[in-house]
Parts: C-alpha cells; structure tokens; sequence
C-alpha cells in the first residue's frame, strides 16, 4: 500500500508555546511522505520562538511563510498555493497529536475513492477535564455518541447536531473543524475550489462553506474518530485576534453564519438556518444558555441585524468584487 504525500498546514496568529508544541507532535509522526507549511501571521514572535521557528526552517523540516496580514481562509489559500502534497490537511496552532495522526487520515483515502475530504475527532479541553477525572468511555458520565442523527445532514439545522467530539464511529458528515480536517488536492486544482477569504473576524462558518461546497463536487465528507486530536482552544491568538465581547466580533459572527446561508442554502435551509441563530444566540435558549436579559437581548438583536445587513450587502458587492483580497495580492496566483 502506498500512502498519499500530505501536505500539513499550520496557519497561525499570536500563538508561541503552543504553536511550537503543534510543530513538535508533527515532526514526531512515523509517517513516509508529508511536508509542514506554517503561514505565520504573527507580527513579532518571542525570541525563542523565533530561533526554533528559524532553525528548523534552515534544516528544511518545515516551509515558513511569514505574511503581514491575517485572515484564516486566506492564510490557507496561500499555503495551498505552495504545497505539493496529495493530501492537504489543515491543523490549528494549538492542538496535540498522537502517533500515527497522518496515517489515520491518509487510510481513508485509499479505502474510498469517492471521499473527497476526511473530518478528523476533536478532543476540546472539556476532554481533557472529564480525562483527569478519571473519566473513560465505560463511564456512566462519559457521554458517546455511535452515529449522528439526521439532522445533522440538514444544512439548514445541521449545526446544532454535528458533534464531532462524542461520536464514535465512522460516518458521512456534512463539515469539518477547521482544526482536523483533510482534502483530495484535486478539490483545489480539477475543481477550482478555494476558502472564502470574506468570512471575517473568527473566520466562523469557513470551514463549513467550504465543506457544503464540496458536496456539489460528488464527493463526499468522512468522520474518522481515529484521526483524532487534542484541541487546547487557547483564549489568546489565533482566530482570536479581537476580543470576542468587541462589536466587530460579534457583527462578523453573524455576518458569517448568513453569508454561509447566502452562499449555499435554499429558501427554506437558509430561513432555518437563520430561525436557529435567532433562538439559540440572540435569545439564549439551549444549546447556548446564553442570559435571558431583555438588554443583552436587544442588543444581540442589534448585531444579528446588522450582521445580516452586512452579509447581504457582502453578497450584491459580490458581483463586481469577489472579496478573495489576499489571494489578489499573492504572486504566485496564476502559477
């Protein structure tokens, strides 16, 4: 059998130890053919990083590109751009892997020549909490889930069903976490596909658009529990580039759960779509548990409105501007 080459990709904003420790667990893989991309948004790096960052480049262990902008969906078309691998597989810059990651996700290629991209398991730190409780899979208070329920292949209502932390078997799914997930190259090049680089802020929902984009390809989205990773969720860097209490945050949430619903969904996906955000994250009500306060309320009203505005006119400015900036700007578009 002879496994895909995989191109790792590690785009990263803000992050020290962490990235580095990411790095170091790749490095570490016992597998024949990859290569690691780090598309480096971070303005100054702590010295230390900076020589780890440097030596491994001058030893050819990993590519670094350093950009002077920071957008998640445009640092991974960047490195698309220059990898060479048949499979690319995205990684955040703070998460842990165990031996034998790569083969996990690359098996799945092999075995199924109609999936076109694999979602890996993500252990959050929730995880990692229940785990230093002593808490096991044969435990009562360990929750698993075998397969996922219909819902979660509904575009409309599928996000407040996906669970890509408790399931446990193998199974078609409708995205990724942009944390673990991998792609036939073919999706970038034969088809044309790219992120979209107007998902701003977070980047919330990028991975997802992309994801429905794929399906209309033919192909199709697998779960593999045993491409599983850790995923700290560190509260500094990152996605997190502006504080998740700033009005920008809070309008470019929005904004991206519509413009998703606007890029890809129905009539009658979109409406659902938009019906659940109303009830779990401006009313609060379960899964978000958010206050019940009729002035956080309104004012998570007031940004729901305006991220929908903003989202609606993303899309009417769409047709003389396509809003891929950081690709506009790369020289090696074309290439």
């Amino acid at each position: 059998m002879t496994l895909p080459s995989i191109s790792v990709i590690i785009p990263t904003y803000g992050r020290e130890e962490p990235l580095r420790d990411s790095i170091e667990d790749v490095l570490k893989q016992e597998y024949p053919n990859y290569e690691i991309l780090v598309v480096d948004q971070t303005p100054q790096h702590k010295p230390e990083i900076e020589s780890y960052l440097t030596e491994l480049t001058a030893a050819n262990k990993i590519k670094w590109f350093r950009i002077n902008w920071a957008s998640l969906p445009g640092a991974r078309n960047y490195a698309v751009r220059r990898s060479t691998g048949e499979i690319i597989l995205f990684l955040d810059d703070d998460v842990r892997l165990e031996s034998g990651f790569l083969e996990a996700h690359a098996k799945n290629y092999l075995e199924k020549s109609e999936i076109g991209a694999v979602a890996g398991r993500v252990f959050d730190r929730m995880k990692m909490a229940d785990a230093s409780q002593g808490r096991t899979q044969g435990d009562s208070n360990y929750k698993t889930i075998e397969y996922l329920p219909p819902q979660a292949m509904d575009p409309g209502i599928a996000w407040y069903y996906i669970d890509l932390v408790h399931t446990v078997k193998p199974q078609e799914v409708l995205t990724a976490r942009g944390c673990n997930m991998s792609f036939r190259r073919e999706l970038f090049e034969k088809y044309g596909l790219h992120f979209d680089e107007r998902f701003r802020g977070s980047a919330v929902r990028e991975e997802s658009d992309f994801c429905l984009r794929i399906r209309q390809t033919g192909y199709k989205i697998w779960y593999d529990p045993e491409a599983h990773l850790v995923h700290l969720g560190e509260e500094t860097g990152g996605c997190h580039d502006i504080s998740t209490r700033s009005t920008k945050y809070q309008t470019t949430f929005y904004h991206n759960h519509f413009l998703l619903g606007l890029n890809n969904l129905t009539f009658s996906q979109a409406l659902r779509l938009y019906a659940r955000l109303f009830d779990c994250h401006v009313l609060g009500r379960p899964p978000c548990h958010k206050s019940g306060s009729p002035l956080k309320i309104l004012t998570r009203f007031i940004f729901y409105t305006l991220g929908f505005m903003k989202a609606l006119a993303t899309v009417i400015q769409s047709n003389w501007n396509d809003g891929q900036i950081y690709t506009h700007l790369d020289e090696k578009v074309g290439f």
